[in-house]
């Protein structure tokens, strides 16, 4: 893959080793079917490298072996390995607290300012599965923000509509990795907890048509559902990223998961006629193809190349993190009420097909007693799995 060249760059003369990541896998570890690797060792061509896993789940250590030449050294042998960190010890290392004491404490303190108040408890475990506030908190706040930025430019006539997504939603980040805010007052660090990436506000100008594609592209996370099975069959293509669930607010739309996607989880086309995206709709009537429009988003997807978002006219870029730009939001508004406008939903399924999601356990403590949406049964690792009805 494109941000997978580990391998190539092992391959260089005169690389000694390679300190890696990103992915969230480990080597030595992952990776055995690949040729020229060596766990033993932890080379990749003979060449030393460490991939730590996630959120500090080991540390990573090199060792080299020098070799003295003439007034210099050489690298002549080495090897890569991993140590887990102790789940289960609580002992710290305090000369490690002594020495970030006076960060750690600046940085508590402002984290917990404080920038607005919630009405309810905000929480993403349902975010895949139906229109959901923890989305529509960011999509607000974006469309917010660049409706104020283009006044007085040659944009300023244009509709704006807005793109977010559930960046955490578990999957392989785990069954602790959603949004959860309790109702009161929201500081800084729940902002980070809806918003977790350092990324700044952009805005694409694109025609309808593109806005359609990009939602085409969003529908690939979901798998295809086939109304006659009697199997059960899961919702949720795990292939997919959550943070490319893109949802776009301003227009409304259903999703047909009984068609298959049109892109992979790559944004290559797979059906060239395949159409998940119907009823789209804006102001209430269908889309007209050749309107344009402002669609906010961030500077991570709108240097992408997502279909529709790689048509775009034009590309307005906000030297301003989407971050700030929500909490610039909840001090205006003052007081947050977390609801979804429902913009978006799924086509009804006929029949009594049995579709399934996954999510964290604790999902069901928010869930309601009655409705489309119910618990079966815990999984593995914390997480449980839903029943949901598409009716």
């Amino acid at each position: 893959g494109e941000d997978d060249v580990v391998y190539q760059i092992s391959q260089f003369e005169g690389v000694d080793a390679i300190l890696t990541g990103h992915n969230h896998s480990i080597f030595p570890g992952d990776y055995a079917d690949l040729p020229n690797i060596n766990m033993e060792k932890g080379t990749v061509n003979g060449t030393p490298v460490v991939m730590p896993g996630k959120f500090g789940s080991h540390l990573g250590i090199l060792d080299l072996v020098l070799e003295k030449d003439g007034d210099s050294w050489k690298v002549v042998d080495g090897t890569g390995s991993l140590r887990e960190v102790d789940k289960k010890s609580d002992v710290v290392n305090q000369k490690v607290i002594d020495a970030v004491k006076e960060a750690h404490e600046g940085t508590i303190e402002y984290v917990r300012s404080p920038v607005g108040k919630t009405t309810a408890p905000i929480t993403s475990y349902f975010a895949l599965v139906e229109d959901d506030p923890s989305i529509q908190i960011v999509t607000n706040a974006q469309k917010w923000y660049v409706e104020d930025q283009v006044k007085g430019t040659e944009f300023e006539n244009l509709p704006v509509l807005s793109a977010g997504a559930p960046f955490k939603a578990g999957g392989r980040n785990g069954a602790n990795y959603y949004t959860e805010i309790p109702a009161g007052e929201i500081a800084i660090k729940n902002v980070a907890d809806l918003y977790v990436y350092d990324n700044t506000v952009a805005a694409l100008v694109m025609t309808g048509a593109d806005v359609k594609e990009w939602l085409e592209m969003s529908a690939g996370q979901f798998n295809q559902i086939d109304p006659a099975s009697s199997e059960e069959q899961d919702l949720i293509n795990g292939e997919f990223r959550t943070y490319n669930f893109d949802v776009i607010d301003g227009v409304t739309y259903q999703i047909d998961v009984t068609q298959p996607a049109k892109y992979d989880y790559k944004g290559e086309t797979i059906n060239e006629k395949a159409s998940r995206i119907i009823n789209l709709q804006f102001d209430g009537k269908p889309i007209d193809p050749e309107q344009k429009f402002i669609v906010v988003t961030n500077n991570y997807r709108a240097s992408g190349n997502f279909p529709g978002v790689r048509n775009a006219i034009n590309t307005i870029e906000y030297a301003y993190e989407n971050r700030e730009a929500i909490m610039d939001y909840m001090i205006d508004q003052k007081t947050i009420d977390p609801s979804a406008d429902n913009n978006w939903s799924f086509v009804p399924v006929e029949g009594d097909a049995k579709i399934f999601f996954e999510t964290s356990a604790k999902a069901q403590n928010v869930a309601p007693k009655e409705g489309d949406v119910q618990y079966v049964a815990p999984t593995k690792d914390g997480f449980a799995k839903f029943s949901i009805k598409l009716k």
